[in-house]
């Protein structure tokens, strides 16, 4: 909330939901920089460009993730822009999209004597497949729980290579 109501710019994703952006003071600009597999999306070039634009301009500059900004978010590119432009970002965590679904479905990600590991993997390659790097065999292993983001349209794939390693 401070760091909302400090900020002069605020560079959103689209999963940022309303009731958050009402933190912000109201003299923010606020620019939607969202990516959505199937429509238009801001390219992360443009969004870390905007980053430094405006913080170059003055501006105190908040680039605002849904859930935590390490996971999947392409923090590194981000945080690699603005410090090559001298600037020294500060990372304000949040909850991971996994841990917020858990809490709200009323179970933990982990369980004593059934669930000793967690993963979280991407479900979208860069091709927009199913990557061909991920492991199966771990995935597939049910001492484990496996929290796969950004896996709608991989996830009849998916499911079909989990099922084949007996996983039900």
């Amino acid at each position: 909330v401070r760091a909302l109501q400090s900020a002069d710019i605020i560079l959103h994703d689209d999963l940022v939901s309303a009731g958050v952006l009402d933190m912000a003071r109201r003299e923010a600009r606020k620019i939607a920089v969202g990516k959505r597999c199937d429509g238009p999306s801001c390219q992360q070039k443009s969004i870390s460009a905007l980053i430094v634009e405006h913080a170059r301009a003055g501006s105190h500059v908040v680039r605002l993730k849904g859930g935590d900004p390490g996971i999947f978010g392409r923090l590194d590119e981000e945080l690699d822009e603005a410090r090559l432009a001298g600037f020294v970002p500060e990372i304000v965590p949040g909850i991971s999209t996994a841990q917020g679904a858990a809490a709200s479905l009323g179970f933990s990600l982990t369980r004593r004597n059934f669930s000793n590991r967690l993963q979280f993997v991407t479900g979208h390659g860069a091709d927009g497949g199913l990557p061909a790097h991920l492991d199966m065999d771990a995935l597939a292993d049910p001492a484990a729980t496996t929290c796969i983001y950004m896996g709608r349209k991989t996830l009849s794939a998916l499911s079909a290579a989990l099922l084949a390693r007996g996983l039900d």
